[in-house]
């Protein structure tokens, strides 16, 4: 590449495990969104798709706004081939692994394998209710396929990240498309937003609550924050009342009356709130159980 060319920055994904990073790029043909190019990362040589321009709005979405390497070129039919060649290797060092796993009666399940395009190392993903002392597996499989070896222990929403696919929605999942990270999910979430409760209909593929209803739980609480309480005494135009329900998104109530009348009041139409019980069901905190994962231990490699 001609050197007096200036130097741009791109967002890249890359990886298995999908990562976001911002490389630069000198050169008198500007990547476009979707283009396949050959990157220079920690790790080595590896295959990457651009995004789009790195710009101050795109960083912000990310965890690290330092750059991560360079763009070295855009990907050929050479490329293309050594890719596939790639692939091939990862399914013959998954199926070598399994087997020495299998040979040592080791108690861990491999999920993954990825081969760094540049051939400079292999990852090796796996799941393990415990600790696993791997360094007798990690010599073996350097001794077999002549490659730097790193082993990684994942969680179960990392399982999911790396081998799903499809949604209950029909789109690919959010873990492996564009989700960064994981915030916890609870119960309470699903509750607020009147979600059905069936433990089958509201987990993701990693069988844990869907991240998805984290997305509207902010907007959800802000909205049942301007409603009267479930259990409040309220006047409208139609007389004296108790709330007992809401329709948060549409800023709504539902109202009881004396007469045995039930309406569903939009909230500017309350006229007084006259007394609300201090704390209701709905409102206690309880000490709920949020879906975060365990501390990972160190990465470990060879």
């Amino acid at each position: 590449m001609s050197t007096d060319q200036p130097i741009d920055q791109y967002i890249v994904r890359y990886g298995a495990n999908r990562l976001l990073g911002v490389f630069s790029y000198r050169g008198r043909e500007q990547p476009r969104r979707g283009n396949d190019v050959i990157i220079r990362t920690k790790r080595g040589n590896e295959w990457g798709e651009v995004l789009g321009p790195a710009t101050p709005q795109a960083i912000s979405f990310l965890k690290s706004p330092e750059p991560e390497g360079k763009i070295q070129r855009f990907a050929n039919a050479d490329d293309y081939n050594t890719r596939d060649d790639c692939r091939l290797r990862e399914q013959k060092a998954f199926e070598g692994c399994l087997t020495m796993i299998a040979e040592r009666k080791m108690q861990m399940q491999l999920v993954d394998v990825e081969q760094l395009f540049g051939g400079e190392r292999a990852i090796f993903y796996f799941v393990a209710e415990k600790r696993v002392d791997f360094r007798e597996l990690v010599k073996a499989l350097a001794k077999t396929f002549s490659l730097r070896i790193e082993m990684r222990q994942i969680g179960i929403r990392d399982e999911a990240a790396l081998l799903a696919d499809y949604g209950d929605c029909g789109k690919p999942v959010c873990c492996n498309t564009h989700l960064t990270e994981m915030p916890p999910v609870s119960m309470k979430m699903a509750k607020v937003q009147k979600a059905t409760l069936d433990p089958n209909k509201i987990s993701g593929r990693c069988g844990r609550l869907k991240c998805c209803l984290r997305y509207e739980y902010d907007t959800y609480e802000e909205f049942r924050r301007e409603l009267p309480k479930i259990g409040a005494e309220v006047v409208t135009r139609e007389g004296q009342g108790k709330v007992i329900g809401q329709e948060i998104l549409s800023k709504q109530v539902v109202i009881a009356y004396e007469d045995r009348r039930r309406v569903t009041t939009p909230v500017h139409e309350v006229i007084s709130v006259l007394k609300a019980k201090n704390t209701r069901k709905h409102d206690r905190k309880p000490k709920e159980q949020a879906n975060t994962e365990t501390k990972r231990p160190d990465d470990t490699e060879a």
